[in-house]
């Protein structure tokens, strides 16, 4: 059906180190994570799922992700929402939680991949937050914070098969992201750190809570 697309995968990118790269350029991309929770799918934990994203150009226009153990699919267009997708049940809208202040938000954060520097800082901050909790799964964690149902999602490792789907997915629940500094993220940017939240107003105030004491 996509003549001549470029796929980039998790297991694949080991033969072509320059594939993230060429994302930026190719003007039909795929990004495949075939099982997104690989501890967890591992230990036998039903906790992971399968992520695809589709991408014209560099920009992310299409996601899906599938959890195999409910028979769920989340799926976002740019421009078109994201929906929770079940068979035999009218497809729901997605939406991203009410704007709040940091001491009300639930927030994923796992902090192992955190520069050393920033770490410590991070860890002492989270006590400002309502809940603190990470599933070792983007899958679930995008899909959380889509639905409503949690508020802030905290990244530092940006391998672009665990992101792209999750960030259009949250993008068009109504949600906001950005770098650790401000600026914009792409699916080809494997650095940078992101946060997602309900809005600008209130990413902002998280990143100020998160790492304030640093600046």
């Amino acid at each position: 059906m996509f003549p001549g697309a470029l796929i980039v995968g998790e297991e694949g990118t080991g033969n072509d180190p320059g594939a993230i790269k060429k994302m930026a350029d190719a003007p039909i991309a795929f990004l495949i994570d075939p099982i997104d929770g690989t501890k967890n799918f591992t230990s036998g934990l039903p906790l992971f799922g399968t992520m695809v994203a589709g991408l014209s150009h560099g920009e992310i226009i299409f996601a899906a992700i599938h959890d195999p153990i409910t028979g769920e699919t989340a799926t976002a267009l740019r421009g078109a929402g994201s929906w929770l997708r079940q068979s035999g049940v009218s497809d729901q809208r997605y939406r991203v939680s009410s704007p709040c202040a940091p001491k009300q938000m639930n927030i994923v954060a796992g902090t192992n991949f955190l520069p050393p520097e920033l770490r410590p800082v991070v860890q002492r901050n989270l006590s400002k937050f309502a809940m603190n909790f990470w599933l070792r799964c983007a899958t679930h964690e995008y899909r959380l914070a889509a639905s409503g149902n949690c508020e802030l999602l905290v990244y530092n490792k940006l391998m672009p098969w665990d992101h792209a789907a999750g960030w259009l997915l949250h993008q068009e629940a109504g949600g906001f992201s950005a770098h650790f500094d401000g600026s914009e993220y792409k699916p080809f940017h494997t650095s940078g750190g992101l946060i997602c939240a309900p809005d600008q107003t209130s990413w902002q105030a998280a990143r100020d809570c998160l790492f304030g004491s640093i600046e």
